[in-house]
This record gives structure tokens, sequence and C-alpha cells, in this order.
């Protein structure tokens, strides 16, 4: 579109759009706010016309747009955002839980394209590629200079269409030694993003973490509650501890697992009167009896928040750790004509008993408290996360990314574990009066 047709196009709609307005009423009368919109508008309009039509440098018409669009959004809140095609694109891929590619988790290390893990079951670990493989070429492209982002668009694409990788591997344990070239053609696969893992920490006590809120958090927690049950698991701590949210409806059915009778979960009230929607589990919960303890600290926010909230309200679990983020926002993620996407804030969510836990910067409010305060240095904090992320390898047990030296004892979670031992001999005392033979 060139200058004059954009400014005659722009003409068009403004001339369109004030016809119904102020055209049809006497001069003097008071403007409706949709009539100082449309007002309003025309320095939009103005703006765009001078840029194209003056500019120093043929500007780029769409980037104007979203450049316009981007700004608007912001002046909204933190939370609202246009994106867009490829942004757009990514958020889905992020809240789908799936996508196609090869499955390996890559960073930036010694200026090099680095693999941290394959993930189990997926064409990297099934080829055999291993941590500390260096990127070198994507289809015989070279990755120097390649940012991290770059990479990824290279590696992900349609289930079934083949890339050619050539890595660079050195000696084992990152030891001494000659570095060795390993090429490898592998077929894209759809790639499940895992967002729940699960272990037993003794004979009795089992341990759920949920990363984030995904389409397939729901079924994969199920998954893991039954495969811990099978293993002896009589009660549970479940860590959402730098969780950052996700969908709300997944949220929704991680408590309704043990949360039921169709109690209040959470509910959303946006600006209208009659926007209220009501969240509610279902009659009858899979885990409803199983003793637990949540844990959350300040990265925990929005569905973790969820959760937590319905579990504290219903007197349903211990929560453990530090007070959560304060998210309370709702966002709809609403596609647009060409590709782009708009993130909005939509609603403000509220636990069972009508806490809104919105974060207040001045005042420092917001969040969930815990029942339990557990004070953790934020260095601490910093290298727990750090610990978390695993390590694959075909024919190795997982390990962390720390060396077994480096790792730091998680205070929050030897708490809570034990306090469920205490729970289980507290609960085993008898309260009948005993005898005692002097």
């Amino acid at each position: 579109m060139n200058a004059k047709m954009s400014k005659g196009f722009w003409s068009c709609v403004l001339t369109a759009a004030l016809v119904c307005g102020p055209a049809m009423v006497p001069a003097r009368a008071a403007q409706s706010p949709q009539d100082k919109t449309y007002e309003q508008l025309k320095v939009l309009v103005d703006v765009l016309s001078y840029i194209q039509e003056n500019y120093v440098e043929e500007p780029d018409s769409q980037k104007l747009i979203y450049g316009a669009a981007s700004g608007m959004v912001r002046t909204l809140d933190p939370f609202s955002q246009f994106m867009d095609p490829e942004a757009h694109d990514e958020i889905k891929t992020e809240t789908e839980g799936e996508f196609g590619g090869l499955g390996i988790r890559i960073a930036v290390k010694d200026d090099w394209l680095t693999v941290m893990t394959p993930l189990p079951g997926t064409p990297a670990y099934r080829a055999g590629i291993l941590p500390n493989d260096r990127l070198v070429e994507i289809d015989g492209a070279t990755t120097k200079d390649m940012t991290l982002g770059d990479a990824l668009k290279q590696l992900r694409g349609a289930p079934g269409t083949k890339v050619r990788l050539t890595l660079m591997r050195g000696p084992e344990d990152e030891g001494e030694g000659p570095w060795a070239a390993h090429e490898f053609t592998l077929a894209r696969e759809i790639v499940k993003i895992e967002s729940v893992q699960s272990w037993m920490l003794n004979p009795t006590v089992g341990y759920l973490r949920i990363d984030e809120f995904s389409a397939r958090t729901s079924e994969d927690t199920m998954s893991a509650l039954n495969d811990l049950k099978k293993q002896g698991m009589q009660s549970l701590v479940l860590d959402l501890r730098n969780n950052p949210g996700g969908l709300l409806s997944a949220a929704v059915d991680v408590a309704s697992d043990f949360i039921g009778d169709n109690k209040l979960i959470v509910y959303t009230q946006g600006r209208k009167a009659d926007s209220r929607q009501d969240f509610r589990a279902g009659p009858t919960a899979p885990f409803g009896a199983l003793p637990m303890i949540l844990l959350i600290n300040g990265g925990s926010a929005s569905g973790s928040e969820i959760v937590a909230g319905a579990l504290q309200d219903h007197k349903r679990a211990v929560i453990m750790g530090l007070r959560s983020y304060g998210k309370a926002s709702v966002q709809s993620v609403i596609p647009l004509s060409d590709g782009a996407g708009l993130r909005l804030t939509v609603a403000h969510y509220y636990t069972p008993l009508g806490r809104s836990i919105h974060r207040d910067e001045k005042a420092k409010t917001g969040g969930i408290t815990p029942d339990i305060v557990v004070p953790v240095p934020r260095d601490t904090e910093a290298k727990l996360y750090t610990q978390w992320d695993m390590i694959y390898a075909m024919g190795k047990k997982p390990k962390s990314v720390v060396k077994k030296d480096d790792l730091v004892k998680d205070e929050t979670l030897d708490r809570a574990v034990e306090l469920l031992k205490a729970r289980d001999v507290l609960s085993s005392l008898s309260t009948e009066k005993a005898s005692v033979t002097p």
C-alpha cells in the first residue's frame, strides 16, 4: 500500500465511522464516549499518513501497524500483549503442549549452541545425541552467530520432515582430548512438552511437580498419581514452586483431582456485572482423601495460585513455602485475521472464599500466603531451580544438570516430608487411656 492510497483508505475509514456519529446530531450536542474514540482515532491516522508520506526512508506499513497495536496494548497491563504471527504460533505451541521437532533442549554455552539434554523417547534421544554436544550445522548451514531463537525455528517443523545435524562431541565428562564430528539425519516428530514429573521420596510419600499448566497437564497428572499409588504412595507433596501458570482449565482440572462434591474451585469476574463464571469440581475426586502438602514460592503464579487457593480455602492441603506472586488475571488469546494474535486480560479470578490475590506493587500485597512459611534465601532458590533440570542419555539414569557436589539442600521439601511423617505418627497414636504398671 503506497502513501497516497494509505492516506485515502484511512480517511475513508474515518469518514465512514463518523457518518453515524456527530454528523447526525446538532453541532453543540455532547459527544458520546464512542464518538470521542473515533475523534481520537484520527490522531493515529494522521501519524500514520505523515510517516508514510514524509519519513526519510520508505517505511514498512506492516511494522507501523504492528507497532501501533503493540503500543496500544502495552498501556493496559503487564499481561496483555499484541503478538505478531510468529509469536502467536509460539504461544500456541506452549499452551497446546506439543510441537513438531527433534526433542533436544539447547542453550548457548561457551559461545556455542550446545545440547543441554535430549528428551526421553524423542528422535534425538533414540539417535544417541548426548548432553554437551555442540550444534555446529543445521542442514549444512553453519550455526556460527545464529541466535537461540533462530536455531529453534530451524529445528522445529512439520512432523515427518527431515533435518540434518552436525554436532561436535568432546571427551567424556568434559575432560581433555579431541572433539569429533557426528552427523545425524532425523525425522521430526510430535514432541510432547513434559510439564509433570513424579517419583517416590520414600516408601510412602509421593512427589509430584507441575512446571506449567498446558493442555496435557491434567491427563499427565492423573497418570502420575495413579503410578505413585501403585508404588505405595500414602501421602503426597505437590510442588508448584516456580510454576508461572498456563491454561485456566488445566489448573481447575488438577484441583478437581483432590476436591470433589461439586465444590467451587475458582470464579472469574469481568468488567460487566453479569460476566461471573464459576468453575467447580466434579462430584467425586479420585484423590480426595489423600493427605498432602502443596509447595509454593514467589515464582508460583496464576494457575498455580488457583490450585493453592482452592486447596487452602477448602482446608484440603497444608500450603508451605513462600508467598506466591499474585497474578489473579485471566487472559484470552484472540487470533487476528493475518495470523497475529492478541492476548488480552478479560477478567480477574477469585478463590472460593472470594479472595482477590492480585499483586499490588505499591502496597506490597497479593499472592497466596502459606500456612507454614519456610524462608529460603534468593540465591538458594535460584540454585534449586537450576538443579531441577534433568539431563538424559540413552542407557543412563537421568541426573541433574548440576554436579552432585554442587547440589543444594531443599529445606522446604525436607520440612514437608517431615510434617507428613509426623502426621502418620500422630494418627497412629491411641487416644484411649493406657494402663501403666509401676
